[in-house]
């Protein structure tokens, strides 16, 4: 048994945020019908190199970052600009109980593919919907970007080094955060509002922007301006409110010490046979560290150079003190607790081969998650899903394709 079996989801979503959301879903069982364009499909399909291989190894059309956010669906290409396909869409609409969509504020009114116009059809319908800057306020008709949302959001202003220092300057995360976060807000978003339509009847619209993720998650930097009134600045690996709290040089490297609490700083200076840091006035307790923060980081750089990583990070185990290497992403795959923990996966494709994936972190004890296959190929389940779902037979299929109304792998 799966946790959402029985539960449909339309994915009208392309890029990140969406797809990442219906990944979610289809992870934990949820049949997530992902409509594409037919000839063209999601816009990751095409944002390589890296493609995925062939078993002669040339290069597919399939991109890593595609597969990366969209396993476990089935994709159905059907061209919604057009009447017959705005009518596939609503009929499937009407007989799921979820729909996501990322398109800008009204765009999919004109297709009759809004909120208002399916409520009509499946009142039911939890629909979620996407956007840079939500449904209202200024900015709505904008388009909304990862990397201009971290901008705005002000996450850029509190990531990289500070300005002044070598390589200062607003920097944005590694991975597209804010599309991910909110893609993580969107499944929980869905989840609730699926048990409010299981005790109801009554579906509902959520409107979820990039911008207002962006702001709710500045977590602590914004409770900091918020309650002390202070804005934040950059800090490179350095923590705000916590010291020693930053990535630290060795004498063949780097590796991050994350001292939590005064009876692991009192249990490093020991590490590092410095005790007496641990009585001294300016460093006995967190707020003392935070006040006198330049001096005491500048000593210890002084000292942890003098040990390799893995000297330090032996020693700092043994006296449970949290520390631990900057790995590459090659080495957290070769991580032995990464291993352990099984986060690599192996997902059939219709290719035939396997793709290589990075299984969903939450693990149910009486549910466990089953991952079904890959990404899809685009249209691969078109007649599948129209089929099964729709009840349309063969010659209607071909009716469709032939008008170009649909398409198939």
């Amino acid at each position: 048994m799966n946790l959402l079996d029985g539960v449909r989801v339309l994915d009208l979503s392309r890029i990140l945020a969406g797809p990442w959301a219906t990944q979610v879903l289809a992870d934990f069982g949820a049949d997530v019908i992902k409509v594409e364009r037919p000839g063209a499909g999601d816009d990751t399909r095409g944002w390589g190199p890296p493609f995925l291989k062939d078993a002669d190894g040339t290069d597919t059309t399939e991109s890593a970052y595609y597969l990366c956010a969209n396993r476990g669906k089935r994709s159905v290409a059907i061209d919604f600009t057009l009447p017959q396909g705005q009518a596939l869409i609503r009929a499937l609409a009407a007989r799921c109980q979820v729909l996501v969509e990322n398109y800008k504020v009204g765009g999919l009114a004109k297709y009759g593919l809004d909120y208002p116009s399916l409520r009509v059809l499946n009142p039911a319908l939890v629909y979620c919907s996407i956007t840079g800057y939500g449904q209202d306020g200024p900015y709505a008709r904008r388009a909304g970007y990862d990397a201009a949302i971290q901008a705005i959001g002000g996450l850029m202003s509190v990531t990289g080094e500070p300005d002044g220092a070598p390589g200062g300057g607003p920097q944005k995360v590694g991975v597209a955060a804010t599309d991910l976060m909110t893609g993580m807000y969107a499944a929980t978003a869905i989840l609730a509002a699926l048990r409010h339509a299981e005790r109801t009847g009554q579906g509902q619209q959520i409107d979820l922007a990039l911008l207002d993720t962006q702001v709710a998650w500045l977590a602590n930097q914004a409770s900091n301006w918020l309650v002390g009134g202070q804005v934040p600045g950059r800090q490179g690996t350095a923590h705000p409110n916590i010291v020693p709290y930053q990535v630290m040089p060795a004498a063949d490297g780097h590796f991050m010490l994350a001292v939590g609490n005064d009876a692991q700083f009192a249990r490093l200076c020991e590490v590092i046979d410095e005790p007496w840091l641990a009585a001294d006035a300016r460093y006995a307790t967190n707020n003392c560290r935070v006040a006198h923060r330049a001096g005491l980081v500048s000593l210890l750089q002084q000292r942890l150079r003098t040990r390799t990583v893995a000297e330090w990070l032996q020693r700092l185990e043994r006296a449970l003190v949290p520390a631990s290497p900057v790995n590459r992403i090659d080495q957290v795959f070769d991580d032995p607790q990464v291993r352990a923990r099984g986060l690599r996966i192996d997902l059939p494709h219709a290719s035939g081969d396997t793709v290589p994936a990075v299984r969903n972190p939450l693990r149910f004890s009486a549910t466990p998650l089953q991952y079904q296959h890959a990404a899809p190929l685009l249209g691969q389940h078109t007649a599948q899903v129209l089929e099964q779902v729709l009840s349309l037979d063969a010659d209607r299929l071909r009716e469709l394709q032939a008008a170009g109304v649909v398409g198939g792998a």
